[in-house]
């Protein structure tokens, strides 16, 4: 921890030299990316925590660190020694940074930071409580290049295209639905920030980061403007002819802010939730701005039927491999040399033996006992424990195919369990029982359904800290949005095609951790006098563990789901699994 602290005393000179009392760290990188190249591991740079959210506020006296729950043990761990404490995020009565910052400092003092790194909407929530508390907000620019040594370059990796057999739609019919929603606006373009929506929007992919299949770049889109700007190292010679003769202008990733500048007497549009501060500073003297969710981000989430059919297929195969990781889970746990970690690396190994697999879809969560109340714990090969014959696993994991993206998490007993154990993981699998049957009007929000995956655990005292469902992208980034299931409010309502993750669970700090979850894609149901109603059909192929269930407190609805589940989930596994594993999944898989 010496290391850190040394980061930090330099971090603090220099805001010495530049007079300023603060400075506010995002956690991300100049496209609002949740997961980040080596380059912007700003984070974990600066205060040794490793989880995928966390911002970071650093002033002459104290240092903190706020995450949400999925990282409350971790970042309580990882952060010992380090000289910057914890503070929960995104919970009842937490204080947040910008809360913290304007009781800590008095008028008139500075806070910094990076424009590149912080959202429009980031900035205008953080300059509003500061505002009101007389301090100042200062663009800096980016401290890191003065206080990081051997500081990672952006990965050069080669992009390449999928077509539209794979996509279900060409680049020009993409840009044509963008120029149509961008008329609403009676904008000119839209800027695109966000990584995920420019590897959609211009039907490539990438490596540059790990688990998401997306590049580092920007684009362009409108009636007039259509220009990607990336590393020209980065495009082979034969895409960049293809995207020249679609009349797509190439520009380097350097040269987007100079070409902003450029911009005159425009209506841009821009996702205030995803481009930078710097973005909007560049473009607001000599244009008019319009904005909003992403027009991209939202035509993005309805999936085509080409894209359906991929992640179905993507499901197949991914519960193959889930059905070989079970049996060889069965056959070695007892034998005592087996780890989370090399549980971890099994599973990734059966992925790997399926057709158009790619890569992981996240860091992999094997938490085996008391690990399994740290809800996003990544174990290394030192700090994995050893499995053995006896309490529960809960997995989280998840496959990138080049026809689609999976995430799923399961609990299963790996011997003898308590009531107790059955007792949570039954009221967490009515849950999520309850969220898969649910019918709705048209205009329904994620948080109106959110309490469906709750009521059985809240009917006995019982809770859970992170979000029900996320939108999960096609052979793209595991969490994507605009909509989500949980409790706060999302304004962007469920619409057929949008896939999204269903995980209720329950966690006892130093015992378990338990969580299933399904994918499943919102359908339209049936139109009445009262309007439309959607639902949603389950796509995620893999057994649940029936020998965690608690029969009695199952209704009989609950347990015709189950068995339906199964009988659909034995039927289109059965072809995909080895002959050796057959008979396993018909045990998995039996009427109860």
């Amino acid at each position: 921890m010496n290391e850190i602290r040394q980061r930090l005393k330099a971090l603090r000179l220099e805001l010495l030299r530049r007079n300023l009392d603060a400075w506010y760290i995002s956690g991300t990188d100049p496209h609002a990316s949740e997961y980040l190249p080596d380059r912007w591991q700003t984070r974990a740079f600066l205060s040794g925590f490793t989880g995928s959210y966390g911002i970071v506020v650093v002033t002459h006296e104290e240092a903190g660190l706020w995450t949400d729950s999925r990282y409350f043990l971790q970042a309580e761990e990882q952060l010992k020694g380090s000289g910057i404490k914890m503070y929960k995020h995104r919970v009842p009565d937490a204080i947040p940074p910008e809360v913290w910052l304007a009781k800590k400092l008095t008028p008139g003092s500075k806070v910094g930071f990076d424009p590149q790194t912080v959202t429009v909407s980031g900035f205008h929530n953080l300059s509003r409580f500061l505002d009101e508390a007389g301090i100042n907000t200062v663009e800096t620019p980016d401290l890191f290049e003065k206080i990081w040594e051997n500081r990672p370059d952006l990965p050069q990796d080669k992009v390449f295209e999928l077509n539209p057999s794979q996509t279900g739609l060409s680049r020009k019919d993409k840009r044509e639905l963008v120029v149509a929603e961008l008329k609403k606006y009676e904008a000119d373009f839209q800027v695109i920030t966000a990584l995920d929506e420019l590897a959609w929007l211009f039907n490539l992919r990438g490596s540059d980061i790990p688990y998401n299949p997306v590049f580092t770049g920007y684009g362009i889109v409108g009636k007039n403007e259509w220009i990607l700007f990336a590393n020209g190292a980065k495009i082979p010679v034969e895409l960049k002819a293809r995207l020249e003769k679609e009349k797509i202008g190439l520009a380097e990733y350097e040269d987007f802010f100079t070409w902003l500048k450029s911009v005159r007497g425009k209506k841009v549009f821009i996702d205030p939730g995803s481009a930078s501060y710097s973005v909007f500073s560049t473009l607001q003297a000599d244009n008019k701005i319009a904005d909003g969710n992403s027009v991209v981000s939202l035509l993005k989430a309805r999936k085509n039927s080409t894209e359906l059919e991929g992640y179905r297929q993507a499901m197949k195969k991914d519960g193959a491999a889930l059905v070989a990781f079970l049996f060889w889970l069965k056959e070695n746990v007892a034998k005592g040399t087996e780890t989370e970690f090399t549980a971890g690396r099994k599973l990734a190994e059966f992925r790997s033996q399926q057709e158009a697999f790619v890569g992981e879809s996240f860091a992999p969560v094997m938490g085996y006992r008391e690990h399994g109340a740290i809800v996003h714990l990544n174990v290394g090969e030192k700090d994995a424990l050893l499995l053995k014959p006896e309490g529960i696993l809960l997995f989280d994991s998840g496959g990138q195919y080049l026809h689609g993206t999976t995430d799923i998490t399961r609990t299963i007993a790996l011997g003898e369990v308590t009531l107790q154990q059955k007792t949570d993981f039954t009221l967490v699998l009515k849950g999520m029982i309850a969220l898969s049957q649910s019918k709705f009007p048209l205009g329904t929000k994620g948080c109106n359904l959110d309490v469906l995956a709750r009521m059985a655990l809240w009917e006995h005292g019982l809770n859970y800290g992170h979000g029900t469902g996320h939108g999960v992208g096609h052979f793209l980034n595991v969490h994507e949005g605009p909509t989500s299931i949980r409790q706060e409010f999302n304004e962007v309502s469920l619409q057929p095609g949008m896939v999204l993750s269903n995980e209720p669970g329950l966690y006892r700090e130093g015992e378990y951790g338990i969580r299933t979850e399904n994918l499943m894609v919102c359908v339209e149901k049936e139109t009445t006098a009262f309007g439309k109603f959607f639902g949603f059909e389950t796509l995620t192929l893999c057994p649940i563990d029936t020998r965690l269930i608690d029969f009695e407190l199952l209704s009989e609805n609950e347990r015709k789901w189950l068995n339906h589940y199964h009988q659909w989930v034995h039927k289109e596994l059965e072809p995909w699994v080895s002959p050796e594993l057959k008979v396993f999944l018909e045990e998995l898989t039996a009427e109860v």
